[in-house]
């Protein structure tokens, strides 16, 4: 099973409008509402490509009842640890004159010392073999919290996907997770280097591997075996939010099938799934048959 770890989870809110006016009044007529964070699109992604995923994070108030209650209905199995503060909720105005969304993001309930540690308590770590790490911290944990989870779960012999940028990427890596980030955030980590030479540091660091989106560039990954570049199979346009997250959900599924899988392979099914995910209007989604068309086109170096 992979269990996917979203320590600041979110119910997303979006308001559809004809126009944005700012300083106007707005009728909104349009709604959806969905239990959020990358952890959340890793584990919806992983589960359409037929994947035993199990949600894990903190949930408070009546919004974590939402968003508990959205993940039972979307048939995503969570294990959810109460907590003091109010779950955060994030707001998307999407403007259908241009297409714009307009994003405010709470910064999520503070999470004390005690609560985190009945949420490392409550790990049921004989039965993940994988556990996936990605989204923000809430106030009050730790910046190296998922390097925390994944020394923690090295002790289980479970495998750690770790989603970071900056500080937390290094952390990472010194724990010896396989890492994902994208470009920027990998240089935010290692500085102004090429990101083929970037992801071979963060090995060297003790990564198991690096696995870093370069945008059009297409998506790089690193192991001690080796660098391999994925070239786009062809533009793609659309909602870029959760491409990322369909990424970690595949480099996830991947080393819960192989510790060491072929790193080649497993790009060919991350760049098709990254692009498939663009094509779906929410973070979580895939267009399934874009997936299993582009999936044999991806080039690799």
């Amino acid at each position: 099973m992979i269990g996917t770890v979203t320590l600041n989870l979110a119910l997303d809110v979006t308001y559809e409008v004809d126009e944005l006016r700012v300083g106007g009044s707005h009728r909104v007529d349009r709604i959806r509402r969905r239990a959020g964070g990358k952890g959340v699109n890793v584990a919806r992604v992983a589960a359409t490509l037929g994947h035993q995923v199990l949600v894990l994070g903190f949930v408070g108030g009546v919004t974590g009842e939402l968003v508990a209650e959205e993940l039972f209905d979307a048939g995503l199995t969570a294990l959810l640890t109460p907590i003091g503060g109010e779950t955060r909720r994030t707001v998307a105005i999407v403007n259908d004159a241009d297409g714009d969304a307009t994003i405010f993001n709470e910064a999520g309930p503070t999470v004390t010392a005690d609560e985190w540690r009945a949420f490392g308590d409550r790990m049921p770590w004989g039965r993940l073999g994988v556990l996936a790490c990605s989204g923000s911290l809430p106030p009050g944990l730790p910046a190296d919290a998922y390097a925390e989870l994944a020394v923690r779960a090295r002790h289980h012999d479970v495998l750690t996907v770790i989603d970071a940028g900056g500080d937390a990427l290094n952390a990472a890596a010194r724990a010896g997770a396989v890492v994902r980030a994208n470009a920027a955030e990998l240089r935010a980590a290692v500085g102004e280097v090429a990101v083929e030479d970037g992801a071979s540091e963060l090995v060297a660091l003790g990564a198991t591997a690096a696995v870093i989106t370069d945008g059009p560039r297409g998506m790089v990954a690193a192991s001690k075996k080796g660098v391999w570049r994925a070239l786009p199979v062809e533009t793609v346009r659309g909602n870029p939010t959760g491409a990322g997250d369909a990424c970690t959900a595949v480099v996830a599924a991947a080393i819960a099938e192989a510790p060491e899988p072929d790193w080649s392979a497993v790009l060919k099914s991350a760049v098709a799934a990254s692009a498939a995910a663009v094509l779906m209007p929410v973070a979580g989604d895939i267009d399934l048959a874009a997936y299993r068309r582009w999936q044999p086109q991806v080039t690799v170096n």
